[in-house]
């Protein structure tokens, strides 16, 4: 006898019970041993055998630092949507592996599809958590990029005198172009940069420890480094004296330094920015100045290097950005660039860029010269020739 056929209502009972929304569904809590399984071998890769160098590689932090960025944002990725979101096998992603999708797209970046298939998620979970992760860690980690108070800003100034020679240094200042494709309703001569790429760019002010203290983005690529300067809030800060005008340094013979950072030639030379001297003609005060100043000028160029390096979205050539949220992305990876700092903790050894940040982009120069900064770089020239004729009487 044939088995009896089961009715239809016996078919919506069976699926109602297997799917009901009171049913709490299980948490993907084991994330981390199924992503490695999968991706520790995978071919491109040069993954380390060890596991916990492993898990840098692909995400760019310890899991002690990993762990720290979940507890910043849990709150957040817990509450929105409040349903959650699942994987294809119907279980809940839990906050720490929608943190390392996030993670695994700002530091590889890779399409979506590749991140998505890499954990066993769709493209459009990629999309979602990666901009979940991005709103949340913007607002929630502020306080890891912001200009330092008196006291922090005496030890900077401290070392930065200590390793390069350069007394009341408050830092050093670069920028570099994020480079995007655009549609062609959006492209315009104002995206399109001196390479002939269209790009947003960013400045950025860095301390000793190549750590982010200030800044800016959005700008598009077809402005000068030096008018983007202009445009920001750090230049109003600074020329108001709200920023860079705290105590001087008394050098001996009475001369006055005041606070200031350093940049290259294609900024202008002002009261609190101090550029290096043009290269012909230099006599030995200029050319000692110019090499100790290029030491700590590199300390910026080095650390977008780290960024970009670290957070390979931003070094890869974005295909069709919302340029409205573009900037909270950029923004996202300098948090994080200092929350590796902050931490203790040190990026992977081959994922800093091997070249220039801004590798095949010819360099800027600007003519503006403000004659008090023009005197404040005479006078440190200055140190560096009585630092030589000291050296020279006690070698004698």
């Amino acid at each position: 006898m044939a088995p009896p056929k089961k009715s239809k209502k016996s078919k919506k009972e069976s699926r109602k019970a297997n799917n009901s929304p009171n049913e709490p569904k299980p948490i993907d809590s084991d994330w981390w041993d199924c992503f490695w399984q999968k991706n520790s071998s995978t071919p491109g890769y040069s993954v380390p055998n060890e596991e916990a160098e492993g898990f840098k590689y692909f995400f760019r932090v310890s899991k002690k630092t990993f762990e720290y960025i979940c507890s910043l944002v849990r709150e957040d990725l817990v509450s929105r949507p409040p349903s959650g979101l699942i994987n294809i096998e119907g279980r809940l992603l839990s906050v720490e592996k929608q943190v390392a999708i996030a993670l695994r797209r700002l530091a590889s970046g890779e399409s979506q599809v590749s991140v998505g298939a890499a954990f066993g998620v769709g493209q459009s979970t990629v999309s979602q958590v990666t901009w979940r992760f991005i709103e949340a860690l913007e607002e929630r980690a502020k306080h890891h990029l912001r200009w330092p108070d008196s006291a922090r800003m005496e030890e900077i100034k401290s070392k930065l005198e200590a390793d390069f020679g350069l007394p009341n240094c408050c830092g050093s200042i670069d920028a570099t172009h994020i480079i995007m494709t655009l549609p062609a309703v959006q492209t315009s001569d104002d995206w399109c940069d001196p390479e002939n790429n269209y790009s947003m760019l960013v400045q950025g002010v860095v301390d000793h420890e190549m750590r982010f203290l200030d800044m800016v983005t959005g700008w598009p690529g077809g402005m000068s480094v030096s008018r983007v300067l202009k445009f920001s809030g750090f230049y109003k800060l600074c020329n108001s004296g709200d920023r860079l005008d705290g105590n001087s340094t008394t050098l001996s013979g009475g001369v006055e330094i005041r606070e200031y950072i350093v940049g290259g030639a294609a900024y202008p030379l002002l009261p609190w920015l101090i550029t290096p001297y043009e290269t012909s003609g230099l006599v030995s005060s200029m050319a000692s100045f110019n090499t100790k100043h290029e030491a700590a000028r590199l300390l910026a160029v080095r650390a977008f290097s780290q960024l970009k390096g670290g957070w390979r979205i931003l070094n890869k050539v974005m295909w069709r950005p919302d340029k409205r949220k573009l900037p909270s992305i950029i923004l996202v990876c300098c948090l994080l660039h200092n929350i590796i700092i902050d931490c203790g903790d040190k990026l992977h050894p081959d994922a800093a860029l091997s070249g220039h940040h801004d590798s095949g982009y010819g360099e800027q120069y600007c003519k503006q010269v403000d004659p008090l900064g023009e005197n404040l770089r005479e006078n440190l020239a200055k140190v560096f020739t009585k630092a030589h004729v000291e050296q020279t009487s006690l070698s004698k």
